[in-house]
């Protein structure tokens, strides 16, 4: 199965992620666990020592790496570098979940950028068409990191929103973008539901079917997200919400 998760920052989309990542892994699935969000820390989220993690450099900014894979040289530039064992070579290992930090597309300038988004792309497809394990990206506000071409085998995007309108709109906008891609499931978490009210106010933009399940509001987890230390606690505190999500996303998407 392949999960694009996505939402505006501060809507707790990374906390989601990582919980989703451990109940897949601790179901006996072979995860990928992919940040490609610049702005977010699964690593922290997925409870890896800080010391290991100050460690794993983004993928895009292997300039060997890309280099070599790019081997015409000069200003040759391979579309579709081999990059499989690449994710494998750079890889954190945590149980069953191997995680990934991609880094971000390079914005165009004075300096050419081809070869790192071309690297980029490459290690997208790789994960989404060739892996046989569970992919869950990280992805932020948006999903530029995917094309029509590698959209096709995402089998599920999962937009995380919160009780404001801010968090629908970009939820709708994303909403558009992946039936623009052709992603076949469009699916909904509520996090932050502080009560019926806010429920509702979720309710009421999105279709019922769509909404995978719902998280409370909770302060500790809030004030815990970002310690290593209290992953574990974050999880216990999680699980009834995130097991729920869990069974919904298997009946839904399938077992694929």
């Amino acid at each position: 199965m392949k999960i694009a998760i996505s939402g505006k920052g501060g809507v707790g989309k990374t906390t989601v992620t990582a919980n989703l990542s451990r109940l897949f892994a601790q179901n006996d699935y072979q995860v990928f666990a992919v940040d490609a969000d610049p702005d977010a820390n699964l690593a922290t989220a997925l409870g890896i020592p800080e010391e290991d993690a100050k460690e794993l450099k983004p993928l895009v900014e292997l300039e060997d790496i890309i280099e070599g894979k790019n081997s015409g040289g000069g200003s040759f530039v391979s579309l579709t570098p081999t990059v499989d064992d690449v994710l494998d070579d750079y890889s954190y290992k945590l149980g069953n979940i191997k995680f990934v930090r991609m880094g971000a597309a390079k914005q165009g300038g004075s300096e050419c950028y081809c070869k790192e988004n071309s690297f980029l792309r490459s290690l997208i497809e790789s994960l989404l068409i060739d892996k046989k394990e569970v992919v869950i990206l990280d992805m932020g506000a948006g999903i530029e990191h995917l094309s029509r071409g590698t959209a096709k085998d995402v089998d599920c995007l999962i937009v995380i929103v919160e009780p404001s309108q801010v968090s629908i709109e970009t939820a709708d906008k994303v909403k558009k973008m992946a039936a623009d891609l052709g992603i076949p499931i469009f699916k909904v978490i509520a996090n932050k539901v502080y009560d019926e009210e806010a429920k509702d106010f979720i309710v009421n933009y999105f279709h019922a079917e769509d909404i995978l399940g719902f998280i409370p509001f909770s302060q500790e987890v809030i004030t815990s997200a970002m310690d290593r230390k209290q992953q574990d606690k974050i999880s216990q505190a999680l699980r009834p919400s995130m097991k729920d999500i869990y069974n919904n996303l298997l009946r839904e998407a399938g077992d694929k």
